[in-house]
């Protein structure tokens, strides 16, 4: 072959093997390079390859390594008065180039897929691997996937389980012989679990109105309404505060209704991500995304069908799906997502909140259509302070509960501790009074038998306020509010609260302050307590 045409050959050699193409004299000396862009790489003219060296020396062609990269690959061809030389050099650069930008990408693709994103080697070894939220999970780093391995060695994607989720889907894809990355879906899987177990939770109803304890005006008005609109088909909006008891007024009007013996499907709107709220209610056809299920799988909506669908925390759904659901309530019919046939539902809604859905809508958060729709009959739950002579059957019902629960023997509450928990204000509801009671039932002891107000939580005695005693005054001054004199008349009025419910036992205001009884006489007498204390003693 004439010089000419072999340096016309080395662009295209070059190209092919992904590297340099080079001609040298029989001394090694390179004469003309090429990369693989065809381009000539003059500075490289002069310098000896040695490969090319020996392949001369031997006579005959020689495979080995480039002298510019130890791991790339070469081959030398002896011809007449020159040597032909190939390597694979560029190529194997461009590989590590692109495996450490992978490397750098590994937290947007574990973000973008939801889920982990890893690094594989030849082996099938996890080399390095990042969750959703960008950090660097090392708990499986050198562990061996046998897919990641099989993807490998196959040198196409292999889909499968995950073995760091159960249920969580995995795809290898390899990206030469060397290395190849994965992803995984494990945080939707952990997701839909949790919605899962939320629904699971509640499709099976047992509160009726006979758990729903109290004997005040209030809540026996709320009942009677409930009750009254049980077996109607219109949809009812629950409003109370939180603790008051939503989910035990939906689940009894549920059980007092014609629709008692079909399903009770509950969604938490504030529980579940919003991304998984929508093929949730409506479901979704197999193929609508990444991820479903094979056959599909039905929503909420389809499972509560001929029953009830309690749709707790409304107010935190997003605005677009609040206008699909307004669509169902007015057709009566689903689509699942990724689907096209419209499908008929028979379900009574009840929806439950606790803010103001009127000052949401002013603030166009929430659909008035969609208000109008939800609010055909409203409930709304009193609060606990709006019904406090319901507390002493409601404390005496927990204290029954956690009998059974502890094995303890509480036969009764005493009097002081009685009126503490009637002159509290109790913001969280019925779910803070039962919280109160059951920590005052891990604080008796096996052989108590009545609660008293040691067992109580020292907060509930820093808000009590007894009808017919002074208010707390702050002071005035002409230049502003003395903050100094505001805190002493705060601790002041705490703790003579103390010493009224413990009957002025230093030991036990101590105790029920969590202080000691040497800090305790100290600041009576710099708050000019003692004379008050003492003279209570001697009467």
């Amino acid at each position: 072959m004439q010089f000419e045409s072999l340096i016309k050959l080395l662009p295209i050699l070059a190209m092919i093997t992904g590297g340099y193409a080079t001609i040298t004299d029989l001394e090694g000396r390179r004469l003309y390079t090429f990369d693989f862009n065809g381009n000539e790489v003059k500075e490289l003219r002069g310098e000896v390859y040695e490969l090319a060296q020996q392949a001369v020396a031997e006579g005959e062609p020689l495979v080995g390594y480039s002298q510019i990269e130890d791991q790339a690959s070469a081959w030398a061809l002896p011809l007449d008065n020159y040597v032909l030389s190939c390597s694979n050099v560029e190529r194997l650069k461009r590989e590590q180039n692109f495996k450490e930008a992978l490397q750098r990408a590994l937290p947007m693709i574990a973000q973008v897929a939801g889920g982990e994103a890893v690094l594989f080697n030849e082996l099938g070894e996890r080399c390095i691997s990042y969750d959703a939220d960008g950090t660097e999970r090392k708990k499986y780093k050198g562990k061996v996937s046998k897919l990641a391995l099989q993807a490998i060695k196959m040198q196409e994607p292999v889909v499968g389980k995950s073995f760091s989720v159960n249920g969580a889907t995995a795809v290898r894809i390899p990206i030469n012989k060397n290395f190849g990355f994965g992803f995984n879906n494990e945080n939707v899987t952990r997701q839909q679990k949790k919605l899962y177990d939320e629904v699971k939770k509640m499709q099976q109803t047992r509160y009726t109105f006979d758990d729903i304890i109290g004997e005040s005006q209030a809540i026996n008005k709320t009942k009677s309404e409930a009750k009254f609109v049980a077996e109607g088909i219109s949809s009812i909006l629950i409003y109370g505060k939180t603790g008051t008891g939503k989910e035990l007024f939906a689940q009894s009007i549920h059980n007092a209704s014609n629709r008692r013996n079909k399903p009770f499907v509950a969604l938490n709107c504030g529980a579940i991500p919003a991304s998984l709220i929508e093929s949730n209610l409506f479901g979704y056809e197999e193929g609508a995304f990444t991820g479903a299920k094979k056959g599909g799988s039905p929503g909420v909506f389809e499972q509560a069908n001929g029953g009830t669908i309690f749709l707790d925390e409304i107010s935190e759904m997003e605005l677009n799906l609040q206008t699909k659901l307004l669509r169902v309530l007015q057709e009566r019919e689903i689509v699942r997502i990724g689907g096209y046939k419209p499908l008929k539902v028979d379900v009574r809604v009840i929806a439950s909140t606790n803010k103001d859905l009127n000052e949401l809508i002013a603030e166009g958060k929430f659909r008035q259509d969609l208000y109008y729709r939800l609010n055909v009959v409203q409930i709304k739950i009193p609060e606990l302070r709006e019904r406090q002579e319901d507390i002493p059957l409601l404390v005496r019902y927990y204290i029954n509960k956690y009998n059974r629960s502890f094995g303890k023997f509480i036969e009764s509450i005493g009097p002081e501790a009685e009126k503490v928990l009637e002159d509290y204000t109790w913001p969280g509801n019925i779910r803070e009074l039962q919280n109160c009671i059951e920590h005052a039932m891990n604080m008796v002891g096996r052989d108590d038998t009545s609660l008293l107000v040691r067992h109580l939580p020292t907060c509930l005695l820093h808000q009590r306020v007894t009808p017919g005693s002074d208010a707390l005054v702050i002071p005035i001054q002409s230049g502003g509010l003395n903050l100094k004199e505001a805190i002493e008349l705060t601790e002041k009025s705490i703790i003579k609260n103390a010493l009224q419910v413990t009957k002025y036992n230093k030991n036990k205001v101590a105790q029920l302050l969590g202080i000691s009884t040497t800090t305790l006489w100290r600041r009576l007498k710099e708050l000019g307590l003692e004379e008050e204390l003492n003279t209570r003693k001697n009467h």
